[in-house]
């Protein structure tokens, strides 16, 4: 699936329960972290009229962020950052997850390839996940998928006073807050 709908989907888990400001956004990275494997695309489109391209998003998209050991690294790295570590740290594990049941469900490349998901990968390299019935990117369920998340995302906004702006600025995130709410006044 695509970014936006992973860091939505984070997003969601960041506020199934009261966390602070910092524990969302460490919930709502996880949901993205997975896809760290993918930046390997700037180096392969940078070398690919080279002598010796190289593959880095080709032969570890999906392999190197979408597993057991990257879920276990990142709740680490999380563990020290986050204020409510338990309940982070689970948030987090969970946030990771649903990127790797999202993409099993609907990230089916153009050209028909099915994604799998290395779980296991590096103890177990043979064992993955598939999916034949894996939707493509561009198919309807995906958008409509991201369009709920969307709107789940704005009517957190309108309730709850916080968006998934918070994160990068503050002004943001209150313009985006005060305007849902001038726009569809709460009932008194």
């Amino acid at each position: 699936m695509s970014p936006i709908t992973h860091f939505l989907t984070g997003w969601m888990v960041a506020n199934v329960t009261e966390l602070s400001p910092r524990d969302r956004a460490l919930v709502t990275l996880a949901g993205i972290a997975p896809d760290a494997d993918g930046l390997g695309i700037v180096a392969e489109i940078a070398t690919k009229h080279s002598a010796q391209p190289l593959l880095w998003w080709s032969d570890y998209h999906h392999v190197l962020g979408h597993n057991l050991m990257f879920a276990l690294i990142v709740g680490a790295l999380a563990w020290p950052w986050a204020t409510q570590r338990g309940k982070t740290a689970a948030l987090v594990f969970l946030s990771f997850h649903l990127h790797l049941l999202c993409d099993l469900v609907g990230a089916r490349g153009p050209d028909g390839y099915i994604w799998d998901i290395p779980y296991l990968w590096p103890v177990s390299p043979a064992w993955t996940l598939a999916w034949s019935g894996q939707w493509k990117l561009n198919a309807w369920p995906n958008f409509v998928f991201t369009a709920g998340l969307i709107a789940m995302s704005l009517r957190l906004a309108w309730q709850r006073g916080i968006s998934p702006l918070e994160m990068i600025s503050a002004r943001a995130d209150t313009a985006v807050v005060e305007t849902l709410r001038r726009r569809f006044p709460r009932d008194v």
